[in-house]
C-alpha cells in the first residue's frame, strides 16, 4: 500500500495552555482527532463513512510522547500516517512539528477497532474496509 498521510496546520488556543504557557496534555487527543477527521475527508475513511457502512470505530489505544513544549503562539502542524495491518483495526501514527523550522514537538499513535451497531467487537475486516484498502493499494 502506498503511504497515506495528511498534514494540517493548527492554532494553539490560549485556553489550551497551562500557567507555564505550555499546551496542556489533554489537548493532544483533540489535535489527533482533528488529524483523523482531515485524513478521513481526504481518503474517504471518515466517521460517517464507517457509520454509514454499519460500524463504529472507537479508539482502544492512544499514546503520545512529548519532544519539546508547545507554547501559545507556536504555529504547529500535525501529520497523520496510516499504518496498514491485516487485523480488523485502523492504526495511525502522528507527528506534530513546528511549521517554522520543522522541529519535532510530539509524536503519537492510535488504534481503532470495529464494532457493529450492537456494540459487538468485529474480528474480521468489514467488507467496506477491505474495499477501501484495495482502493488505496498501488
Amino acid at each position: 500500500m502506498k503511504e497515506l498521510k495528511e498534514t494540517i496546520p493548527f492554532r494553539v488556543r490560549f485556553s489550551e495552555v497551562d500557567s507555564m504557557n505550555i499546551v496542556w496534555h489533554g489537548s493532544y487527543p483533540l489535535y489527533f482527532e482533528d488529524a483523523r477527521e482531515a485524513f478521513g475527508r481526504k481518503y474517504g475513511l471518515g466517521y460517517y463513512d464507517i457509520f454509514d457502512n454499519g460500524y463504529y470505530a472507537p479508539l482502544v489505544e492512544l499514546s503520545f510522547k512529548y519532544k519539546k513544549p508547545i507554547t501559545y503562539g507556536t504555529k504547529p502542524e500535525i501529520t497523520i500516517m496510516y499504518r496498514p495491518t491485516d487485523s480488523a483495526k485502523i492504526v495511525f501514527d502522528y507527528e506534530i512539528r513546528d511549521s517554522a523550522d520543522g522541529e519535532l514537538l510530539a509524536e503519537g499513535h492510535s488504534v481503532q477497532v470495529f464494532m457493529d451497531r450492537n456494540y459487538q467487537l468485529v474480528w474480521a475486516n468489514p467488507e467496506f474496509y477491505e474495499e477501501w484498502k484495495k482502493r488505496w493499494q498501488e
